[in-house]
Protein backbone atom coordinates (compact mmCIF):
# COMPACT_ATOMS: atom_id res chain seq x y z
CA UNK A 1 0.00 0.00 0.00
CA UNK A 2 1.42 3.59 -0.97
CA UNK A 3 -0.38 5.93 1.34
CA UNK A 4 -2.06 3.51 4.56
CA UNK A 5 -3.62 6.85 5.15
CA UNK A 6 -4.64 7.67 1.65
CA UNK A 7 -8.06 6.98 2.17
CA UNK A 8 -8.20 9.12 5.43
CA UNK A 9 -6.13 12.22 3.76
CA UNK A 10 -8.47 12.16 0.38
CA UNK A 11 -12.01 11.32 1.12
CA UNK A 12 -13.62 13.33 -2.06
CA UNK A 13 -14.40 10.89 -5.56
CA UNK A 14 -12.78 12.36 -8.48
CA UNK A 15 -13.46 11.38 -12.11
CA UNK A 16 -12.52 13.10 -15.25
CA UNK A 17 -14.49 15.75 -15.99
CA UNK A 18 -17.01 15.10 -18.98
CA UNK A 19 -17.23 18.06 -21.52
CA UNK A 20 -19.52 21.13 -21.31
CA UNK A 21 -23.03 19.67 -22.75
CA UNK A 22 -23.31 22.40 -25.75
CA UNK A 23 -20.11 21.53 -26.48
CA UNK A 24 -20.41 17.55 -26.96
CA UNK A 25 -23.94 16.72 -28.47
CA UNK A 26 -22.16 18.15 -31.31
CA UNK A 27 -20.17 15.75 -31.90
CA UNK A 28 -19.64 11.90 -31.72
CA UNK A 29 -16.46 12.23 -29.40
CA UNK A 30 -16.01 10.61 -25.97
CA UNK A 31 -17.61 12.28 -23.45
CA UNK A 32 -14.97 12.63 -20.86
CA UNK A 33 -12.89 15.56 -20.96
CA UNK A 34 -8.95 14.25 -20.71
CA UNK A 35 -7.63 12.58 -17.70
CA UNK A 36 -5.09 14.13 -14.93
CA UNK A 37 -2.70 11.85 -14.13
CA UNK A 38 -2.29 13.45 -10.61
CA UNK A 39 -5.69 12.90 -9.61
CA UNK A 40 -6.07 9.28 -11.02
CA UNK A 41 -2.85 8.55 -8.64
CA UNK A 42 -3.93 10.60 -5.77
CA UNK A 43 -7.62 8.76 -6.15
CA UNK A 44 -5.60 5.05 -6.29
CA UNK A 45 -4.28 6.30 -2.71
CA UNK A 46 -7.56 6.00 -1.90
CA UNK A 47 -7.38 2.02 -1.81
CA UNK A 48 -6.73 0.54 1.37
CA UNK A 49 -4.94 -2.42 0.41
CA UNK A 50 -7.83 -4.76 2.41
CA UNK A 51 -6.92 -7.98 4.18
CA UNK A 52 -10.01 -9.40 2.55
CA UNK A 53 -10.38 -7.75 -1.43
CA UNK A 54 -13.92 -7.95 -2.08
CA UNK A 55 -13.37 -5.88 -5.24
CA UNK A 56 -11.61 -9.35 -6.33
CA UNK A 57 -15.13 -11.35 -6.26
CA UNK A 58 -17.37 -7.87 -7.07
CA UNK A 59 -15.11 -8.31 -10.43
CA UNK A 60 -15.96 -11.47 -12.82
CA UNK A 61 -12.56 -11.18 -14.01
CA UNK A 62 -11.19 -11.24 -10.56
CA UNK A 63 -8.87 -8.28 -11.28
CA UNK A 64 -5.90 -7.60 -9.42
CA UNK A 65 -6.71 -4.36 -8.64
CA UNK A 66 -5.15 -3.33 -5.20
CA UNK A 67 -1.94 -4.24 -6.81
CA UNK A 68 -2.27 -2.07 -9.71
CA UNK A 69 -3.93 0.90 -7.65
CA UNK A 70 -0.99 0.76 -5.38
CA UNK A 71 1.78 0.94 -8.76
CA UNK A 72 -0.55 3.34 -10.38
CA UNK A 73 -0.03 5.73 -7.29
CA UNK A 74 3.84 4.72 -7.67
CA UNK A 75 3.88 5.73 -10.79
CA UNK A 76 5.00 2.61 -11.86
CA UNK A 77 2.65 2.23 -15.47
CA UNK A 78 4.43 -0.79 -17.01
CA UNK A 79 4.12 -2.54 -13.69
CA UNK A 80 0.77 -1.76 -13.64
CA UNK A 81 -0.39 -2.32 -17.02
CA UNK A 82 1.25 -6.04 -16.88
CA UNK A 83 -0.90 -6.55 -13.26
CA UNK A 84 -3.80 -5.28 -15.28
CA UNK A 85 -3.46 -7.31 -18.51
CA UNK A 86 -2.58 -10.94 -16.41
CA UNK A 87 -6.55 -10.71 -15.83
CA UNK A 88 -7.99 -8.64 -18.77
CA UNK A 89 -7.63 -8.85 -21.93
CA UNK A 90 -8.93 -5.61 -22.97
CA UNK A 91 -9.26 -2.75 -19.94
CA UNK A 92 -9.60 -0.37 -22.65
CA UNK A 93 -13.27 -1.42 -23.13
CA UNK A 94 -14.15 -2.39 -19.90
CA UNK A 95 -12.94 0.61 -18.63
CA UNK A 96 -15.43 2.29 -20.55
CA UNK A 97 -18.60 0.75 -20.67
CA UNK A 98 -18.25 -2.01 -17.50
CA UNK A 99 -20.62 -0.91 -14.81
CA UNK A 100 -17.92 -1.52 -12.68
CA UNK A 101 -19.23 -3.91 -10.27
CA UNK A 102 -15.73 -3.86 -8.29
CA UNK A 103 -16.54 -0.60 -6.67
CA UNK A 104 -20.17 -1.99 -5.86
CA UNK A 105 -18.15 -4.52 -3.52
CA UNK A 106 -15.51 -1.61 -2.78
CA UNK A 107 -15.02 -2.18 1.01
CA UNK A 108 -13.85 1.68 1.47
CA UNK A 109 -17.83 1.84 0.10
CA UNK A 110 -19.39 0.97 3.45
CA UNK A 111 -19.13 4.63 4.87
CA UNK A 112 -17.26 6.53 2.15
CA UNK A 113 -17.53 7.04 -2.19
CA UNK A 114 -15.99 3.81 -3.36
CA UNK A 115 -12.25 3.46 -5.16
CA UNK A 116 -13.06 5.16 -8.97
CA UNK A 117 -11.57 1.45 -9.84
CA UNK A 118 -13.03 1.87 -13.51
CA UNK A 119 -11.34 5.46 -13.99
CA UNK A 120 -8.19 3.87 -12.47
CA UNK A 121 -8.37 1.56 -15.10
CA UNK A 122 -8.90 2.87 -18.38
CA UNK A 123 -5.81 5.51 -17.25
CA UNK A 124 -3.78 2.93 -16.85
CA UNK A 125 -4.71 1.01 -20.43
CA UNK A 126 -4.59 4.69 -22.27
CA UNK A 127 -0.53 5.47 -20.75
CA UNK A 128 0.30 2.01 -21.82
CA UNK A 129 -0.61 2.16 -25.19
CA UNK A 130 0.53 5.98 -25.34
CA UNK A 131 3.90 4.75 -23.96
CA UNK A 132 4.20 1.53 -26.31
CA UNK A 133 3.49 -0.70 -23.55
CA UNK A 134 1.26 -2.45 -25.63
CA UNK A 135 2.81 -5.20 -27.76
CA UNK A 136 1.88 -8.38 -29.02
CA UNK A 137 2.70 -11.49 -28.00
CA UNK A 138 3.37 -14.04 -30.21
CA UNK A 139 3.86 -17.63 -29.10
CA UNK A 140 6.89 -19.11 -29.06
CA UNK A 141 5.78 -22.42 -30.31
CA UNK A 142 2.90 -24.04 -32.68
CA UNK A 143 0.36 -26.30 -31.85
CA UNK A 144 -0.33 -27.17 -34.96
CA UNK A 145 -4.08 -27.26 -34.10
CA UNK A 146 -6.72 -25.11 -35.30
CA UNK A 147 -10.01 -23.15 -33.50
CA UNK A 148 -12.69 -21.35 -35.13
CA UNK A 149 -14.26 -18.50 -33.40
CA UNK A 150 -17.67 -17.67 -34.13
CA UNK A 151 -18.69 -13.83 -33.26
CA UNK A 152 -16.07 -11.17 -32.58
CA UNK A 153 -17.80 -9.64 -29.73
CA UNK A 154 -16.01 -9.05 -26.31
CA UNK A 155 -16.48 -13.05 -25.29
CA UNK A 156 -15.14 -14.38 -28.40
CA UNK A 157 -11.78 -11.89 -29.17
CA UNK A 158 -10.75 -12.61 -25.37
CA UNK A 159 -11.21 -16.71 -26.44
CA UNK A 160 -8.97 -15.94 -29.45
CA UNK A 161 -6.27 -14.01 -28.40
CA UNK A 162 -5.70 -16.59 -25.42
CA UNK A 163 -6.00 -19.54 -28.03
CA UNK A 164 -3.47 -17.49 -30.54
CA UNK A 165 -1.01 -16.80 -27.20
CA UNK A 166 -1.16 -20.66 -26.47
CA UNK A 167 0.03 -21.49 -29.95
CA UNK A 168 -3.34 -22.87 -31.54
CA UNK A 169 -3.95 -21.09 -34.88
CA UNK A 170 -7.06 -19.16 -34.49
CA UNK A 171 -10.15 -17.75 -37.01
CA UNK A 172 -12.64 -15.43 -36.02
CA UNK A 173 -15.35 -15.37 -37.94
CA UNK A 174 -18.05 -12.39 -37.90
CA UNK A 175 -20.83 -11.93 -39.72
CA UNK A 176 -20.59 -7.85 -39.88
CA UNK A 177 -18.14 -6.10 -42.27
CA UNK A 178 -15.86 -4.82 -39.22
CA UNK A 179 -14.34 -6.45 -36.37
CA UNK A 180 -15.87 -6.20 -32.69
CA UNK A 181 -19.39 -7.51 -32.74
CA UNK A 182 -21.83 -5.12 -30.21
CA UNK A 183 -18.79 -3.16 -28.89
CA UNK A 184 -18.37 -1.84 -32.73
CA UNK A 185 -22.34 -1.33 -33.40
CA UNK A 186 -24.06 -1.60 -30.49
CA UNK A 187 -21.87 1.20 -28.98
CA UNK A 188 -21.93 4.97 -29.62
CA UNK A 189 -18.91 6.57 -30.26
CA UNK A 190 -20.11 9.31 -26.93
CA UNK A 191 -19.18 6.33 -24.83
CA UNK A 192 -16.49 4.49 -27.04
CA UNK A 193 -14.75 5.33 -29.86
CA UNK A 194 -13.77 3.14 -32.31
CA UNK A 195 -10.16 3.28 -32.84
CA UNK A 196 -9.94 1.62 -29.29
CA UNK A 197 -11.18 -1.91 -30.92
CA UNK A 198 -9.14 -0.88 -33.84
CA UNK A 199 -5.81 -0.76 -32.24
CA UNK A 200 -6.42 -3.73 -30.16
CA UNK A 201 -7.35 -6.04 -33.92
CA UNK A 202 -4.05 -4.87 -35.10
CA UNK A 203 -2.25 -6.20 -32.05
CA UNK A 204 -4.04 -9.27 -32.27
CA UNK A 205 -2.98 -9.95 -35.94
CA UNK A 206 0.57 -8.84 -35.27
CA UNK A 207 0.42 -12.13 -32.74
CA UNK A 208 -1.48 -14.58 -36.02
CA UNK A 209 -5.23 -14.08 -35.06
CA UNK A 210 -7.07 -14.34 -38.25
CA UNK A 211 -9.94 -12.76 -38.87
CA UNK A 212 -13.23 -13.25 -41.56
CA UNK A 213 -15.59 -10.71 -42.05
CA UNK A 214 -18.71 -10.42 -43.96
CA UNK A 215 -19.25 -14.40 -43.38
CA UNK A 216 -22.63 -15.79 -41.66
CA UNK A 217 -21.82 -19.01 -40.61
CA UNK A 218 -24.85 -21.15 -41.09
CA UNK A 219 -25.71 -19.71 -44.79
CA UNK A 220 -22.27 -18.95 -46.10
CA UNK A 221 -20.31 -21.64 -44.76
CA UNK A 222 -22.28 -24.12 -42.77
CA UNK A 223 -21.84 -25.58 -39.11
CA UNK A 224 -21.01 -29.22 -39.96
CA UNK A 225 -18.34 -27.61 -43.15
CA UNK A 226 -16.41 -25.46 -40.27
CA UNK A 227 -16.33 -28.19 -37.47
CA UNK A 228 -14.94 -30.24 -40.35
CA UNK A 229 -12.15 -28.41 -41.05
CA UNK A 230 -11.70 -26.75 -37.49
CA UNK A 231 -10.31 -29.37 -34.58
CA UNK A 232 -12.63 -26.95 -32.82
CA UNK A 233 -15.26 -24.16 -33.12
CA UNK A 234 -16.24 -21.83 -30.36
CA UNK A 235 -19.24 -20.27 -30.56
CA UNK A 236 -19.61 -16.33 -28.93
CA UNK A 237 -22.22 -14.91 -31.36
CA UNK A 238 -24.30 -13.13 -28.69
CA UNK A 239 -27.72 -12.91 -27.44
CA UNK A 240 -29.02 -10.55 -30.33
CA UNK A 241 -33.07 -11.29 -30.27
CA UNK A 242 -34.35 -8.16 -28.94
CA UNK A 243 -37.64 -8.72 -26.46
CA UNK A 244 -41.01 -7.30 -28.53
CA UNK A 245 -44.00 -5.39 -26.80
CA UNK A 246 -47.51 -7.22 -27.60
CA UNK A 247 -49.98 -4.35 -27.72
CA UNK A 248 -52.27 -2.51 -30.23
CA UNK A 249 -50.65 -0.61 -32.65
CA UNK A 250 -47.42 -2.52 -33.16
CA UNK A 251 -47.54 -2.49 -36.74
CA UNK A 252 -47.26 0.81 -37.12
CA UNK A 253 -45.00 2.49 -38.90
CA UNK A 254 -41.93 4.39 -36.85
CA UNK A 255 -41.71 1.86 -34.13
CA UNK A 256 -37.97 0.25 -34.04
CA UNK A 257 -36.12 -1.71 -31.64
CA UNK A 258 -33.35 -0.29 -29.91
CA UNK A 259 -30.18 -2.09 -31.71
CA UNK A 260 -31.76 -1.51 -35.47
CA UNK A 261 -31.58 2.22 -34.38
CA UNK A 262 -28.20 1.94 -32.58
CA UNK A 263 -26.37 -0.05 -35.26
CA UNK A 264 -27.45 2.65 -38.41
CA UNK A 265 -26.25 5.56 -36.34
CA UNK A 266 -22.76 3.51 -35.51
CA UNK A 267 -22.60 2.91 -39.25
CA UNK A 268 -23.18 6.26 -40.24
CA UNK A 269 -20.71 7.75 -37.81
CA UNK A 270 -18.15 5.46 -39.23
CA UNK A 271 -18.73 6.99 -42.61
CA UNK A 272 -21.22 4.17 -44.44
CA UNK A 273 -24.10 5.80 -46.49
CA UNK A 274 -27.26 4.16 -44.72
CA UNK A 275 -30.17 4.52 -46.89
CA UNK A 276 -33.41 5.02 -45.39
CA UNK A 277 -31.52 5.48 -42.05
CA UNK A 278 -33.74 5.16 -38.90
CA UNK A 279 -33.14 8.55 -37.30
CA UNK A 280 -34.82 10.72 -34.80
CA UNK A 281 -33.92 14.50 -36.24
CA UNK A 282 -36.85 16.56 -36.18
CA UNK A 283 -39.02 14.06 -34.28
CA UNK A 284 -40.42 13.86 -30.73
CA UNK A 285 -39.16 10.48 -29.51
CA UNK A 286 -40.14 7.79 -26.96
CA UNK A 287 -38.08 4.86 -25.58
CA UNK A 288 -39.25 1.96 -24.32
CA UNK A 289 -36.54 0.87 -21.25
CA UNK A 290 -34.63 2.85 -18.94
CA UNK A 291 -31.56 0.34 -18.64
CA UNK A 292 -27.95 1.10 -20.68
CA UNK A 293 -29.18 0.30 -23.87
CA UNK A 294 -32.38 3.18 -23.96
CA UNK A 295 -29.20 5.75 -22.44
CA UNK A 296 -27.65 4.61 -25.67
CA UNK A 297 -30.94 5.47 -27.85
CA UNK A 298 -31.28 9.08 -26.01
CA UNK A 299 -27.71 10.07 -26.59
CA UNK A 300 -27.55 9.23 -30.24
CA UNK A 301 -31.62 10.43 -30.56
CA UNK A 302 -29.94 13.89 -28.67
CA UNK A 303 -27.01 13.76 -31.30
CA UNK A 304 -29.46 13.28 -34.37
CA UNK A 305 -31.00 16.78 -33.53
CA UNK A 306 -34.37 15.31 -31.68
CA UNK A 307 -37.22 17.51 -30.93
CA UNK A 308 -38.31 15.70 -27.82
CA UNK A 309 -36.68 12.19 -25.95
CA UNK A 310 -38.67 10.72 -23.06
CA UNK A 311 -38.08 7.35 -21.72
CA UNK A 312 -40.29 5.44 -19.87
CA UNK A 313 -39.79 2.35 -17.35
CA UNK A 314 -42.95 0.49 -16.01
CA UNK A 315 -41.41 -0.33 -12.46
CA UNK A 316 -40.36 2.15 -9.70
CA UNK A 317 -37.79 4.56 -10.14
CA UNK A 318 -34.77 3.06 -8.21
CA UNK A 319 -33.43 4.37 -4.67
CA UNK A 320 -30.20 6.92 -5.27
CA UNK A 321 -28.78 5.05 -2.12
CA UNK A 322 -28.32 1.67 -1.03
CA UNK A 323 -31.56 0.39 0.90
CA UNK A 324 -31.88 -2.88 3.56
CA UNK A 325 -32.51 -5.63 0.86
CA UNK A 326 -29.45 -4.33 -0.89
CA UNK A 327 -26.55 -4.39 1.30
CA UNK A 328 -22.72 -3.87 0.75
CA UNK A 329 -21.41 -5.51 -0.76
CA UNK A 330 -24.37 -7.14 -3.48
CA UNK A 331 -24.91 -5.58 -6.84
CA UNK A 332 -27.17 -2.43 -5.72
CA UNK A 333 -30.04 -1.03 -8.46
CA UNK A 334 -29.69 2.44 -7.77
CA UNK A 335 -30.66 5.34 -9.59
CA UNK A 336 -28.29 6.14 -11.87
CA UNK A 337 -27.31 9.74 -14.39
CA UNK A 338 -25.51 8.72 -17.03
CA UNK A 339 -23.73 11.53 -19.65
CA UNK A 340 -26.73 10.90 -21.88
CA UNK A 341 -29.06 11.82 -19.09
CA UNK A 342 -27.48 15.10 -18.46
CA UNK A 343 -28.17 16.22 -22.35
CA UNK A 344 -31.83 15.86 -23.00
CA UNK A 345 -35.14 14.44 -22.18
CA UNK A 346 -37.35 13.37 -19.51
CA UNK A 347 -37.27 10.04 -17.61
CA UNK A 348 -41.00 8.58 -16.31
CA UNK A 349 -41.50 6.05 -14.06
CA UNK A 350 -44.19 3.76 -13.31
CA UNK A 351 -45.41 3.88 -16.72
CA UNK A 352 -47.18 1.33 -18.57
CA UNK A 353 -47.77 1.19 -22.07
CA UNK A 354 -50.96 0.22 -23.40
CA UNK A 355 -51.49 0.97 -27.14
CA UNK A 356 -49.73 2.51 -29.91
CA UNK A 357 -51.78 5.12 -31.72
CA UNK A 358 -51.47 6.56 -35.13
CA UNK A 359 -53.13 7.91 -38.42
CA UNK A 360 -52.71 6.41 -41.49
CA UNK A 361 -50.23 4.01 -40.49
CA UNK A 362 -48.01 5.69 -39.14
CA UNK A 363 -47.11 5.96 -34.99
CA UNK A 364 -48.18 9.29 -33.56
CA UNK A 365 -48.22 8.63 -29.96
CA UNK A 366 -47.79 6.42 -27.02
CA UNK A 367 -50.87 5.85 -24.95
CA UNK A 368 -50.03 4.81 -21.53
CA UNK A 369 -50.99 4.52 -18.03
CA UNK A 370 -49.93 4.05 -14.29
CA UNK A 371 -48.27 1.24 -13.40
CA UNK A 372 -50.16 -0.31 -10.31
CA UNK A 373 -48.84 -3.67 -8.30
CA UNK A 374 -51.76 -6.31 -8.13
CA UNK A 375 -50.58 -9.43 -6.62
CA UNK A 376 -47.14 -8.85 -6.88
CA UNK A 377 -47.93 -8.24 -10.68
CA UNK A 378 -47.49 -5.14 -12.76
CA UNK A 379 -50.33 -3.84 -14.75
CA UNK A 380 -51.77 -0.60 -16.13
CA UNK A 381 -54.13 1.23 -13.53
CA UNK A 382 -57.53 1.89 -14.88
CA UNK A 383 -58.31 5.46 -15.55
CA UNK A 384 -54.49 7.07 -15.81
CA UNK A 385 -54.58 6.51 -19.41
CA UNK A 386 -53.29 9.28 -21.47
CA UNK A 387 -51.52 9.70 -24.82
CA UNK A 388 -47.65 10.78 -25.29
CA UNK A 389 -46.72 12.39 -28.96
CA UNK A 390 -44.59 10.08 -30.55
CA UNK A 391 -43.01 10.03 -33.79
CA UNK A 392 -40.29 7.37 -33.34
CA UNK A 393 -40.65 4.85 -30.58
CA UNK A 394 -37.68 2.93 -29.47
CA UNK A 395 -37.91 -0.98 -27.69
CA UNK A 396 -35.02 -1.23 -25.69
CA UNK A 397 -36.57 -3.95 -23.55
CA UNK A 398 -33.40 -6.54 -23.40
CA UNK A 399 -32.86 -9.17 -25.22
CA UNK A 400 -34.02 -12.76 -25.20
CA UNK A 401 -31.49 -15.31 -26.48
CA UNK A 402 -30.49 -15.24 -30.17
CA UNK A 403 -31.07 -17.46 -33.35
CA UNK A 404 -29.79 -20.94 -33.43
CA UNK A 405 -31.71 -23.27 -35.34
CA UNK A 406 -29.35 -23.59 -38.18
CA UNK A 407 -26.33 -24.65 -35.15
CA UNK A 408 -28.79 -27.11 -33.40
CA UNK A 409 -30.17 -28.02 -36.68
CA UNK A 410 -26.58 -28.62 -38.33
CA UNK A 411 -24.34 -29.35 -35.57
CA UNK A 412 -26.84 -31.59 -33.25
CA UNK A 413 -26.61 -28.75 -30.28
CA UNK A 414 -29.85 -28.74 -27.51
CA UNK A 415 -31.13 -24.98 -26.50
CA UNK A 416 -33.05 -23.94 -24.04
CA UNK A 417 -34.87 -20.77 -23.19
CA UNK A 418 -32.89 -18.68 -25.99
CA UNK A 419 -29.22 -19.99 -25.19
CA UNK A 420 -27.39 -22.78 -26.07
CA UNK A 421 -26.83 -25.69 -23.59
CA UNK A 422 -23.12 -26.32 -22.17
CA UNK A 423 -21.74 -28.27 -19.33
CA UNK A 424 -19.10 -27.07 -16.57
CA UNK A 425 -16.27 -26.47 -19.02
CA UNK A 426 -17.92 -24.63 -21.94
CA UNK A 427 -18.57 -27.61 -23.94
CA UNK A 428 -21.61 -28.42 -25.70
CA UNK A 429 -20.74 -30.75 -27.85
CA UNK A 430 -19.11 -32.22 -30.70
CA UNK A 431 -16.52 -30.67 -30.39
CA UNK A 432 -18.05 -27.06 -30.18
CA UNK A 433 -17.82 -24.68 -26.91
CA UNK A 434 -20.12 -21.94 -26.33
CA UNK A 435 -19.16 -18.45 -24.43
CA UNK A 436 -20.74 -15.37 -23.58
CA UNK A 437 -23.96 -14.23 -24.15
CA UNK A 438 -24.66 -16.99 -26.25
CA UNK A 439 -24.02 -19.56 -23.55
CA UNK A 440 -25.74 -17.47 -20.39
CA UNK A 441 -27.96 -14.99 -21.89
CA UNK A 442 -27.80 -10.87 -22.41
CA UNK A 443 -24.94 -9.77 -19.62
CA UNK A 444 -22.01 -7.35 -19.30
CA UNK A 445 -19.06 -6.68 -21.20
CA UNK A 446 -16.76 -7.85 -18.35
CA UNK A 447 -18.66 -11.34 -17.64
CA UNK A 448 -18.65 -11.73 -21.65
CA UNK A 449 -14.87 -11.06 -21.08
CA UNK A 450 -14.02 -13.55 -18.12
CA UNK A 451 -16.22 -15.90 -19.96
CA UNK A 452 -14.49 -15.65 -23.21
CA UNK A 453 -11.25 -16.37 -21.24
CA UNK A 454 -12.71 -19.52 -19.04
CA UNK A 455 -13.66 -20.92 -22.51
CA UNK A 456 -10.18 -20.55 -23.94
CA UNK A 457 -8.75 -22.98 -21.07
CA UNK A 458 -11.33 -25.28 -21.78
CA UNK A 459 -10.58 -25.68 -25.54
CA UNK A 460 -7.00 -25.40 -24.65
CA UNK A 461 -7.74 -29.01 -22.37
CA UNK A 462 -9.37 -30.32 -25.24
CA UNK A 463 -7.01 -29.81 -27.91
CA UNK A 464 -3.86 -30.81 -25.85
CA UNK A 465 -4.89 -32.29 -22.73
CA UNK A 466 -3.63 -30.08 -20.07
CA UNK A 467 -3.96 -26.15 -19.95
CA UNK A 468 -1.91 -23.47 -18.37
CA UNK A 469 -4.56 -20.80 -19.64
CA UNK A 470 -6.13 -19.47 -16.52
CA UNK A 471 -9.95 -20.21 -15.76
CA UNK A 472 -11.88 -17.30 -14.00
CA UNK A 473 -15.47 -18.12 -13.91
CA UNK A 474 -17.94 -21.42 -14.31
CA UNK A 475 -20.73 -21.28 -16.73
CA UNK A 476 -22.86 -21.30 -13.81
CA UNK A 477 -21.73 -18.13 -11.97
CA UNK A 478 -23.73 -15.55 -11.99
CA UNK A 479 -23.65 -11.45 -11.27
CA UNK A 480 -25.84 -11.21 -8.48
CA UNK A 481 -23.78 -10.78 -5.24
CA UNK A 482 -19.87 -10.85 -4.58
CA UNK A 483 -20.80 -13.78 -2.87
CA UNK A 484 -21.17 -16.09 -6.16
Amino acid sequence: MADPRGFIKVTDRETAPRRPVPVRIKDWKEVYAERNSEVVKRQAGRCMDCGIPFCHQGCPLGNLIPEWNDLTHRSRGKDAIERLHATNNFPEFTGRICPAPCEDACVLGINQPAVTIKEIEVSIIDDAFDNGFVLPQVPDRLTGKTVAVIGSGPAGLAAAQQLTRAGHTVAVYERDDRVGGLLRYGIPDFKMEKHHIDRRIHQMEAEGTRFRTGVNVGSDVSWDDLRKRYDAVLIATGALVPRDIAVQGRELTGIHFAMDFLTQANRAVAGDSIPGQISAEGLHVVILGGGDTGADCLGTATRQGALSVTTIAIGQKPPEDRTSDMPWPTVPNLFEVQSAHEEFGERKYLHSTVEFVGSDGRLTGVKVADTEFVDGKRTPKAGTERILKADLVLLALGYQGNEYETVTSQLGLSSERGVLVRDGKYYAGNGVFVAGDAGRGASLVVWAIAEGRAAASAVDEFLEGVTELPFPVKPTDQPISVYT
